[in-house]
């Protein structure tokens, strides 16, 4: 038995594991049964379903008609930038409110890509804060600043 498609199998793994954590963790809570759901439940089977996909995946790059794909080395530089524009956010998001800190965000973030343009991170930022917006601010009425706190 060998892997051919390396990616399916470590994204397998990787489920299966994040699962198997989900499951074990669930259990330390209340899990009742079907009738009267406890706080354990829903996390316990999301981790039971996390883990039989990642079966399903594992099992698939066993396969011999799988593709042959290797794991390339990962690239830090995108890496890094997408770490830095999440880290960003939380640091702006107090003072500059959510419109700004999801701008900059994107931003960032886009500057990962070896694709990026302007235009498309600009375009991509303005439909996400109208998105994030309209469900978190007018939606859920989250108590979060829209603008920085200067300009009212």
């Amino acid at each position: 038995m060998q892997v051919r498609n390396q990616k399916d199998f470590g994204a397998g793994c990787i489920y299966m594991l994040a699962g198997l954590g989900f499951s074990i963790g669930a259990l330390s809570y209340r899990v009742g049964d079907a009738a009267r759901m406890g706080p354990g439940w829903f996390p316990l089977w999301i981790g039971v379903l996390l883990v039989l996909i990642g079966l399903a995946l594992a099992a698939g790059s066993l396969k011999p008609s799988a593709a042959q794909e290797k794991v390339k080395r990962p690239e830090f530089g995108s890496i890094a930038w997408i770490l830095g524009a999440v880290v960003l956010f939380g640091v702006l998001l107090q003072p500059a409110g959510l419109v700004l800190s999801l701008v900059v965000l994107v931003v960032v973030s886009s500057m990962a890509s070896h694709e990026f343009t302007w235009r498309a991170a600009l375009l991509n930022a303005a439909l996400l804060s109208a998105f994030s917006v309209g469900v978190f601010i007018k939606g859920i009425n989250l108590q979060i600043g829209l603008w920085p706190a200067f300009l009212g």
